[in-house]
């Protein structure tokens, strides 16, 4: 097993350093590589990434969906793990993995905690253990073989949100899912600049009319009205 590490990345100086020294210190004679992928940051991500010994891409489309898939035709292991840039999977991340595909789960996901003490975000988080879609989510880190993320045509490059709910959809069709039982470590930052009971309801609405089929266009626009969110992809306009 040789597990190719890919990161999309926008502006996380603040975090991309230690993110990729715990993925290098912990990733073993199984780390293939480290490639993040920038859609264009204007803080130091790129050159902090180079200085940790990542292969750093840089995507030409902005969206986590373009540079995930980018950075996978620029990788070389048959195992892909995708990881936000703003989380920390746990110690034992290379280990869950080659357990999970031994048992052959041929992809998967971790559950989550926030960094955050504060109660509502441990309930959130505690539900995140269950078989259920709306426990899911990219910031979990999504790990699948190469042949899988091929045949599934790898991620929707239309999808500029909730690019991660469409992937394990398609893949849980036809293929066995494992959700591991270990934590993958969250940015609150959201919920700090926001509060807790507006990104709720920021996702419900959104994860709902994702469900009815609305288009990427109407689900963006209207997650960036109701959310003050500085990560990431920009809306329609």
């Amino acid at each position: 097993m040789k597990v190719s590490i890919i990161i999309p990345t926008l502006n996380e100086a603040e975090n991309i350093e230690r993110l990729i020294d715990r993925l290098e210190y912990y990733g073993g004679e199984h780390l293939q590589e480290i490639i993040v992928v920038d859609g264009g940051s204007e803080d130091e991500t790129c050159y902090l990434a180079k200085g940790r010994g990542a292969r750093v891409l840089k995507s030409p489309r902005k969206g986590r969906a373009a540079q995930m898939n980018y950075g996978v035709q620029h990788s070389s292991g048959d195992v892909l793990y995708f990881v936000h840039g703003d989380t920390l999977p746990p110690k034992s991340y290379m280990s869950d993995i080659e357990g999970a595909l031994r048992e052959e789960f041929i992809s998967g996901i971790f559950r989550f905690r926030f960094e955050s003490d504060r109660w509502v975000l441990k309930v959130n988080s505690w539900f995140t253990r269950f078989d259920q879609l709306w426990c899911r989510g990219g910031d979990q880190s999504i790990f699948v073989t190469r042949e899988v993320f091929e045949d599934l045509g790898g991620y929707r490059d239309d999808y500029v949100i909730m690019e991660d709910y469409d992937f394990i959809i398609r893949t849980r069709k036809n293929y066995p899912f494992k959700i591991i039982q270990k934590d993958t470590v969250v940015s609150a930052r959201k919920y700090e600049t926001n509060g807790y009971f507006r990104v709720q309801t920021a996702n419900l609405i959104v994860f709902n009319m994702y469900r009815l089929g609305f288009s990427q266009e109407r689900l963006v626009n209207t997650y960036y009205r109701l959310l003050n969110y500085r990560y990431g992809r920009q809306p329609y306009k």
